[in-house]
């Protein structure tokens, strides 16, 4: 059974450095997967994978990261009427995979828990595309802040292991919450968010982790950089100094 980075009490803090980035696989074909796995595993332990690369390689992809000795989110996001998401969770189920993004109500949670044992079940609170304004636009009349603690307390109280949330509502979960969720934030920059692309809601690795994230999803930035292996170290350096105290 592949480790879990988690306990079975809570959110474990004794996490390896090389698990604390989780790089995210959002490519065309398992092949350029595989090569990416390849050329980070000295550095990475830890992959995402998600709609994109599971449609392309399906679970054939996410065995093949886990026999090469790493762990693995499989970020689908189910979200569908509770009784198909248990039976798509309970799919996973021997799969060995650490971490899976459920979204949804109380009953889609639940459901998700029941199928999957609630050491691997990650609630997806608010993804870090979406603004104010563009919550407002969906019918919230509550902020980003507000929206995301309202579904880390349910899905607390469910029995969810954790949450996908921006790095900057991690204080306000760990403010009201304490330890007991496990905090995975996607949306992490290496400097001030000024590329072109979908996320909004942004943070830089030692700001994630000052806020209280227990790991981080980093692709592009990695992935676009000219010395893909040194912006690794370069993060991983920042996320021990910060988990150090420095």
């Amino acid at each position: 059974m592949q480790h879990s980075p988690m306990d079975a009490g809570g959110p474990s803090k004794d996490i390896p450095l090389e698990k604390r980035i989780i790089f995210a696989l959002d490519l065309k074909s398992p092949d350029k997967a595989q090569d990416w796995v390849h050329r980070l595993g000295g550095r990475i332990g830890f992959f995402k994978v998600g709609l994109e690369l599971f449609l392309a390689g399906g679970f054939s992809i996410v065995d093949w990261i886990i026999d090469q000795g790493h762990e693995v989110m499989l970020d689908l996001k189910f979200f569908d009427v509770p009784r198909t998401v248990y039976s798509a969770v309970r799919q996973t189920v021997d799969k060995n995979v650490s971490l899976i993004t459920v979204h949804g109500n109380d009953a889609i949670l639940e459901a998700a828990v029941k199928a999957g044992g609630p050491e691997r079940i990650l609630a997806v609170t608010a993804l870090t595309s979406l603004d104010q304004g563009d919550l407002s636009s969906l019918g919230f009349s509550c902020t980003p802040e507000e929206l995301v603690l309202s579904r880390a307390k349910r899905a607390l109280q469910i029995g969810c292991k954790g949450v996908v949330s921006s790095g900057l509502e991690a204080p306000g979960i760990r403010a009201s919450l304490g330890e007991r969720l496990c905090i995975v934030a996607p949306g992490v920059r290496p400097i001030s968010n000024t590329e072109t692309d979908d996320q909004k809601r942004t943070v830089d690795p030692g700001l994630a982790f000052r806020n209280g994230c227990d790991h981080i999803v980093v692709g592009r930035p990695i992935r676009n950089s000219s010395a893909p292996l040194d912006t690794v170290a370069r993060m991983q350096e920042t996320i021990r100094d910060v988990l150090q105290g420095n």
